[in-house]
């Protein structure tokens, strides 16, 4: 099928899926929960070509391991279905009403965004996220996984349409390329008539790529720089423990803390425990002149290494003389994502809060919170790091946008 047409499909196909109701989405949604287990030998066994070719083709250890399903990553992708079945369907929903004084009502409903074309690498788990998030926000989705998992990714997309079509329901709504030439991908990106949105899914070079490609409005999230500020009257205890976890429990990721900040009244005090608990999780050190003074056997960090997204067992360390100091060099350094501070000092705290402008902003907690399952918004799209639309993790509502509706008895304009 041609780009063109695939575009067209789901732009027709879009009028349907946004009048679905709600019973009928959920029970969709309820079908594939129940066919990705009955048919999972069946997904192992496509999976199962992905990760064999992987490996032969000498694929990175830690990307063959985010292709895996496996049963984990089966009740994974069932429990985030449930979890969206659970959510109320906002679409439809009145947001805000008002009367002007001429006697007209006048509100805000939430509506589709229409079609969104989903670009994603590695995890065939995506494919389930995004297709049930889309579904019961009223949106076609356009799937487009990484070459390197198209087996899985393209029976899972067969388990969705059979879900589909046992409710009789057409199956365009959902569509999924399977051409791996990216030339497709490029064609595909300059049809903003028919596509609403792209959300790019992956390392910072497929968000470059995508971006300038598109004429299509592109939702980008290009990395994670995120900190930890430790204030000076911080909890020692609660500090070692939320830096820990921001670091080490899933480096590879974008809300992992990538450079702590420590006020220069607590540095000596914290910093060797806080080191020894890092280097025994083979954390490598990078720190500024203060920090070497303090802590042994550790690298100088560079200008750069303040702007980088590690995404590994690497952490940058500065120590700064106040909060001012430290809220400057996220505003200079960071990436919008996720930042947080480890405080007593309530002033501090909302100082923190109003000041630095990231998708979350914390007060004493790890910034592996920030995510979708966590903040409660069931399964999530993506993080967006832009102000425009959607900022911050992508959960049903941000899947949605907002009409004007207005209720008159004759009103006219004079």
């Amino acid at each position: 099928m041609k780009p063109i047409e695939l575009a067209k499909k789901a732009k027709q196909a879009s009028f349907i899926s946004a009048n679905l109701s709600t019973e009928k989405k959920n029970r969709i949604l309820l079908n594939l929960s129940k066919l990705l287990e009955e048919e999972k030998e069946y997904l192992f066994k496509e999976n199962e070509k992905d990760l064999k070719l992987a490996s032969e083709s000498l694929i990175a250890k830690s990307m063959i391991e985010r292709m895996k399903v496996d049963e984990k990553v089966l009740r994974e992708m069932v429990s985030s279905i449930n979890d969206v079945i659970s959510l109320p369907d906002p679409v439809g929903e009145i947001v805000k009403m008002w009367r002007r004084p001429n006697g007209l009502l006048v509100g805000r409903m939430r509506i589709p965004i229409g079609v969104i074309l989903v670009i994603y690498e590695s995890r065939p788990n995506v494919t389930i996220e995004a297709f049930s998030l889309c579904l019961k926000s009223g949106n076609t989705v356009i799937l487009k996984g990484g070459s390197e998992a198209s087996n899985s990714n393209a029976a899972l997309f067969n388990l969705i349409r059979r879900a589909i079509s046992e409710e009789n329901v057409s199956p365009e709504i959902v569509q999924m390329v399977q051409e791996k030439e990216r030339s497709y991908i490029y064609e595909l990106l300059e049809f903003d008539e028919d596509i609403d949105l792209v959300i790019p899914r992956g390392g910072e070079e497929l968000i470059r790529t995508v971006v300038e490609k598109s004429r299509i409005p592109v939702l980008k999230h290009y990395k994670g720089v995120c900190h930890i500020f430790v204030d000076e009257s911080a909890d020692l205890n609660m500090a070692y423990e939320v830096c820990l976890n921001a670091k080490v429990q899933k480096p590879a990721t974008c809300n992992a803390m990538e450079t702590l900040l420590v006020h220069e009244n607590l540095a000596e005090k914290f910093l060797p425990e806080m080191a020894k608990r890092f280097m025994e999780h083979g954390v490598k050190i990078k720190g500024c002149e203060k920090t070497l003074k303090i802590l042994n056997e550790i690298e100088q960090a560079l200008e750069s290494d303040w702007y980088e997204e590690y995404l590994d067992l690497i952490l940058s360390i500065k120590i700064v003389t106040n909060l001012d100091e430290a809220i400057a060099h996220i505003k200079k350094y960071g990436s919008n994502h996720t930042d947080a501070i480890i405080t007593k000092d309530y002033v501090n705290a909302w100082k923190f809060l109003k000041e630095v402008n990231s998708s979350l902003v914390l007060v004493n907690a790890s910034t592996r919170l920030n995510d979708g399952f966590q903040l409660g918004l069931g399964a999530e799209m993506g993080i967006s790091t832009t102000r425009l639309h959607a900022f911050g993790p992508m959960g049903l509502e941000e899947l949605t946008v907002t009409k004007f509706i207005a209720f008159g008895d004759g009103q006219l304009r004079y």
